[in-house]
């Protein structure tokens, strides 16, 4: 297995290892003993997983507040994501900025979004299934959401155009602005590249030398 930090500090990309013969391809897809080398003292208790019919299917921005924040580890079984991760630790230097990177059943990426994260992908081709391992139990009393379009956070979810396919629930998600209490968001306005609601000046994304790394067909 390898690994790959991100400028911005938590998120790690898991790559596996991938051995190749006439039958097909073998990897190990995950390891605790390597998983907590790079990670540290976290324990994956609960797998989730989702099908996604049509292509252009948003789910998110997703998270649990304390003390039943997640952590969660995302691959795609089937199909192709442009998955997104954004910091909203009210403490960070990177909050409000987010990491883009395509994972897909060719590329066998894994993405580590640690607790502190929003998280919401989409769709790059129909009938795509993700499957993610969390650090703690669905709470539906902490479970929050962030609205997928906040113009706060310039996501470009690359989109060109076509119209999403949403819940009802994630449709009526708020922005990441009301989330935090007045006093949390003058604390993070005053830090360099912090949440600043009237300039809106956060970067689309990181640079991903990752992303478009193989050619997506419908």
């Amino acid at each position: 297995m390898q690994f790959d930090s991100f400028e911005i500090d938590g998120p790690m990309l898991f790559v596996p290892n991938q051995h190749r013969d006439p039958r097909g391809i073998f990897a190990e897809t995950f390891r605790e003993d390597e998983f907590r080398t790079a990670i540290g003292d976290v324990t994956l208790v609960q797998e989730n997983q989702s099908v996604s019919g049509p292509a252009n299917t948003i789910r998110g921005l997703h998270f649990q507040v304390s003390p039943r924040a997640q952590g969660k580890l995302v691959r795609v079984a089937r199909g192709a994501i442009l998955d997104i991760a954004v910091d909203i630790r009210p403490g960070s230097k990177t909050f409000g900025r987010h990491i883009r990177i395509e994972l897909t059943d060719q590329n066998w990426h894994q993405l580590w979004i640690p607790p502190g994260f929003a998280h919401g992908f989409r769709t790059l081709i129909p009938d795509t299934t993700v499957i993610y391992k969390v650090s703690d139990y669905y709470s539906p009393d902490h479970d929050r959401g962030i609205a997928w379009n906040d113009p706060d956070l310039a996501i470009d979810w690359q989109l060109y155009g076509q119209n999403p396919v949403l819940s009802d629930k994630d449709q009526a998600q708020p922005p990441l602005i009301s989330m935090f209490p007045p006093d949390d968001i003058a604390r993070v306005s005053a830090v360099p590249n912090g949440l600043r609601r009237e300039t809106a000046n956060y970067p689309a994304s990181l640079a991903d030398r990752y992303s478009g790394a193989m050619s997506i067909s419908s």
